[in-house]
This record gives C-alpha cells, structure tokens and sequence, in this order.
C-alpha cells in the first residue's frame, strides 16, 4: 500500500487532516506533541471505477466502489509535530524523520492563516508568514541528510577511489532505509558539480534537494483556508509553489460527522451538500454549515482533503488504476468477482510490471496480457494506460 506522510508544525491542523483523510479518531488538542508516536491509518483516494462505461456491477476485494467512484486504498502516516532543530534532534526530531522517510509522498500541512509561530504556539492570525514554514521543513530534512552523508565522507571518498566504487551507489548505502532509489541518486546527480572529490557544503545540498525533489515530492495543503488573513498568503504560495492545497480540516470533519448522523448528504470531495433535517439541527449549527458553505465550499471548491489525497497520489506520484482480471470475457476473477481490484501503478509501467504487482508467482510465471475491452493481445512494451482492464496470461 502507497504511504503518505502528513507532516508540518505542531498546532497547524495536522491531526485534523489525518483524521478527516481517514475517519480515524487521533487526539486533537491546541498544543505542541498532541501526536507523540507516527500513528497510521488508510485513507482512500477516489477514481473513475470503469462499470458504468462496461455496464457491468462490480464487486470489489481490494476497494470500495460507489455510484462508479472506485475508492482505491493508501496508508496515512501522522507523525509527531516538527520544530525548529528536529535535524539536531530537539523535540522529536530523529524520530519525526526517521518516520516521514518512509513514506512516498509528504503532504505539508500549513497554517494559512499565519496564527502559528515558528515553535508552534498560537500567535495572532496574520502575524506569522506561512511560507516561511515550507522552507523550514525542506531546510530540517536537507540539513538531517547531509548530516548522515557528511559524517563519513572524506572516509569515503578515499574508499572509493581506492576500491573505484560508484559514487552513486555508495551515497544510496549511506541513505538505506529512507525509500531514495539508486535511480533517484543517479538523476539528482547529473544536476552537480561532476567532481565529487571537490564537493563543498552547497554541493551537497543541491544534490539533497534535488534527491527529495524526484524520490519524496510535497504536496503543501493550507489549512484554515477558511479565516479571513488565509486568502492572501495561499495566493503568495500558489504563486511560489506548483502544487498548493487550500483546505478546512475541521471543515470536512464537521461535515463528515453531521453526514453520520443523517442531518446532512455528504459524500467527502463534494462541493456542496444537502440538508435532510432541518429541523433537527440548532440555529448555531445551521449557522456553522452556511459558514462553511460560503467560505470554504463555494470559495475553494471543496474542503480540499480529498483533493490534497487524489493529487498527492495521481498529481505527483503520477500514478493511475488498473484493472487485473482472469477473464477478460466476464471481467472477474477465478472466484467470479467482477472488477475485483484497483491496482495503483506508476504512469508508463508496462504488463509484466502489474503482474508482479498483483503477485510475484504471476509475475515469474508471466507469458503475455490481454487487454479486456478490446479482447486483444498487447504488447510486451505496451504502456498501461488508466482504467485498463487487463487480463494476465502465465504459465501452467
């Protein structure tokens, strides 16, 4: 399953996301470590389940489908509050990292409204800038990795020109555990200064940030998009930066839970919803849900949870859905499921790749594919391309 970090300063909305992404139940307070450990949940992000267009009914294992919207599963990972130093190890630094480079994507969580400092303590919306606070995070994650590589080098590059070892594959050794590929390095490389031997500081930071750019891409979602000094800065971090979020955490979780409760039809990703109980809902709350209404539903087009999942995932991951089936006649597999999983695959990855993610024995074991709506063969090379019903064929 595809994880995600959602990660930022204490007291921005961190918690509220996690828990309006998952429906989880994760302590939400108005103070700094709320989360002390990286818990973890599944959230799901929503594409175009292909049995309306094949006017079929499908029955999902590894999904959920609902009015043709395929919820398709990816795992959350919450984790604890950074503050300023957490690469020297103040707070929760080491750990806060050491969690958030497991993940394959990071979701930014940022106060728009500017009413957090850089410690994560309320201050008066409008008095801290925001932005400020995406280049802290990059800045502890770059400063935490040269760290690690720092630490040995001029051991290491008497070892490699010694031993004429790659400079590339003993820089990825030295990153083992933080899901940055040899290929990652190799690209981030091309980008610095050829000469490793006369790398100085700056050098390594290019190559750092070049590394997080390509293996651990950041979506920023600006949170508390709903108060009045937040439109502002999200237009100054949308001008700075390509991929930015505005959201209402506590927007969606209200509108989740009055959804719950049946006062209310709301699917989470909608633009809008429809009261069913008026009458059962107090002046304040018909109030609260007019504010969302106007402030964050009509202004933004959503609360903006959803969105942040679907682009981090679709956007840049550049990931799309396939469909593994048996037989391609009935679309279902050897149990009579139809449309039976969602298979999340990198945009470009071919056949044989989807078999091995369906299962290593199908991959090994993996002579050609068929593509369902056609009912033909493609090719070896061929690129899967997203909603593709594909049936695998092997041997034996």
């Amino acid at each position: 399953m595809l994880q995600i970090a959602v990660t930022g300063k204490p007291n921005v909305g961190k918690s509220s996301f996690f828990n309006s992404a998952t429906s989880s139940s994760v302590e939400m307070a108005n103070y700094p470590f709320t989360t002390i450990d990286a818990n973890k949940a599944v959230a799901h992000v929503i594409s175009e389940c292909p049995c309306k267009e094949l006017n079929v009914t499908c029955n999902p294992r590894n999904s959920i489908c609902i009015d043709g919207k395929r919820l398709l599963p990816v795992e959350l990972i919450d984790v604890a509050g950074l503050v300023p130093g957490a690469h020297e190890g103040k707070g929760l630094g080491n750990q806060f990292l050491d969690d958030l480079m497991q993940a394959k994507v990071l979701i930014h969580v940022i106060d728009a409204s500017g009413s957090t400092d850089a410690e994560g303590q309320s201050v008066e919306a409008g008095s801290h800038d925001p932005l400020d606070d995406i280049e802290f995070l990059e800045d502890e994650i770059v400063m935490w990795m040269y760290g690690i590589l720092n630490r040995n080098w001029v051991r290491l590059v008497r070892k490699i020109e010694a031993e004429k070892l790659d400079i590339a594959k003993v820089i990825f050794d030295q990153l083992s555990g933080t899901g940055i590929t040899l290929e990652d390095i190799i690209e981030a490389k091309r980008k610095v200064n050829p000469d490793y031997t006369k790398w100085e500081k700056e050098d390594f930071m290019e190559l750092i940030r070049n590394i997080l750019h390509i293996a651990k891409p950041m979506l920023i979602v600006a949170n508390k998009a709903d108060l009045p000094t937040a439109e502002e800065n999200i237009k100054r971090m949308q001008e700075k930066y390509p991929y930015v979020i505005p959201a209402s955490a506590e927007s969606e979780i209200a509108l989740v839970k009055a959804a719950e409760a049946g006062l209310i039809s709301y699917t989470p990703g909608d633009s809008d919803f429809e009261i069913l109980e008026k009458d059962k809902l107090s002046d304040n709350q018909l109030k609260a849900l007019e504010y969302i209404k106007v402030n964050i539903l009509e202004k933004y087009g959503g609360t903006g949870i959803q969105t942040a999942l679907n682009e981090a995932i679709f956007g840049l991951l550049n990931m799309i859905v396939v469909y593994p089936v048996q037989d391609e006649h009935k679309y279902t597999d050897q149990k009579g499921n139809v449309l039976p999983d969602g298979i999340l695959v990198p945009k470009g990855a071919i056949p044989k790749e989807l078999a091995y993610l369906v299962h290593s024995d199908i991959g090994d074991n993996f002579m050609h594919a068929v593509d369902a709506r056609k009912n033909m063969r493609i090719a070896a090379d061929y690129e899967l391309q997203d909603k593709d019903v594909i049936s695998i064929v092997t041997r034996g």
